[in-house]
């Protein structure tokens, strides 16, 4: 008989991930049901979701709604569900999100930060 040793923590992340401090917004809804809405930057985007830092209290499968800006200019609003919080400095809660709708804006607001971040020989060319 066979025995399989399960790992405790198994690493669930299959997406492209990059460290980005990108402006956002984020809203969402109290308990009572209050809307409220907090800036901050992500530490790091995926092509699936996003951590930051919140000064709300938020908990684990709560939705928000994220709303940020490609380098064009063009606004992109999405929502996620949260997977995680963990706790933080001055207390604020590190918040790991989950895009849920709409994937194609925010992949192509990923792809596009990328692909922002990488010089082109046209930018060596303007000097």
């Amino acid at each position: 008989m066979a025995t399989t040793i399960q790992p405790q923590y198994e690493e669930k992340r299959f997406a492209l991930r990059m460290a980005l401090r990108l402006p956002i917004v984020v809203s969402g809804r109290t308990e009572d049901g209050a809307t409220w809405s907090e800036p901050t930057e992500t530490d790091d985007i995926s092509t699936t979701g996003a951590l930051f830092h919140l000064n709300q209290e938020v908990t684990p499968n709560d939705s928000l709604y994220i709303r940020s800006h490609r380098p064009d200019g063009v606004p992109v609003e999405v929502k996620a569900k949260i997977i995680r919080t963990a706790p933080s400095v001055h207390g604020t809660a590190r918040v790991g999100v989950a895009i849920t709708e709409p994937m194609e804006s925010w992949l192509r607001l990923f792809v596009s930060w990328v692909a922002d971040d990488q010089p082109t020989a046209e930018d060596e060319d303007e000097d």
